[in-house]
C-alpha cells in the first residue's frame, strides 16, 4: 500500500458513492488505476464493503447503551447466535477480563431499552449504561503503515 492508496481510502471513507471519475481528479490517476487499485484494496480485504452510515436519532433509536454481560449462563456459540438475531444490537465483543462480552446497542425509549434487558438476562450477568454524550461516535481510519502488503 502506497501513498495513493491511503488518499484513495481516505476519500472513499468520507464518500464511498463518489465516481471513479471523481477519484481520478482527486487522485491525478487514470480511471482505469484507481478501478485496479480499489479491485486490489478489496482483494486484500482492506476494504471490506461499501455502505451507507445511517443517523440513529434519525430513525428512532435515541438511546445509545452499551451494556457488560459477564458470568455467562450458556456457550458462547448458543449466546453469539442469539445476538446476531438481535435487530437492536449493534455491535458485539467478545473479550478478555472479567466480562465476557461489550454490547453495543440502540433502541427507540426506555421501554425498548427494558425489553432488551430481559431479553439478555437469562445469558448472565447484565451491567448496563447509557450514553448521555459522543464526542466521538465514528472515525474514519487511515492507514499510517504504508508497508501493508
Amino acid at each position: 500500500m502506497d501513498n495513493l492508496d491511503i488518499k484513495l481510502i481516505e476519500l472513499l471513507q468520507k464518500n464511498s458513492r463518489m465516481t471513479i471519475s471523481t477519484l481520478s481528479k482527486e487522485l491525478s490517476l487514470s480511471r482505469p488505476s484507481i478501478t485496479e487499485r480499489i479491485l486490489r484494496l478489496q482483494e486484500k480485504n482492506i476494504i471490506e464493503e461499501f455502505t451507507a452510515r445511517i443517523s440513529l436519532k434519525n430513525i428512532g433509536k435515541n438511546i445509545i447503551l452499551f451494556v457488560q454481560l459477564s458470568s455467562l449462563k450458556v456457550s458462547p456459540k448458543t449466546f453469539e447466535q442469539m445476538v446476531k438475531k438481535d435487530g437492536d444490537i449493534l455491535e458485539c465483543h467478545r473479550v478478555t477480563g472479567p466480562i465476557n462480552y461489550f454490547i453495543k446497542a440502540a433502541v427507540n425509549n426506555m421501554d425498548d431499552m427494558s425489553l432488551l434487558i430481559d431479553r439478555l438476562l437469562p445469558y448472565g450477568d447484565i451491567n448496563t449504561s447509557v450514553v448521555l454524550k459522543s464526542p466521538v461516535s465514528y472515525r474514519h481510519v487511515i492507514p499510517k503503515n504504508t508497508n501493508i502488503k
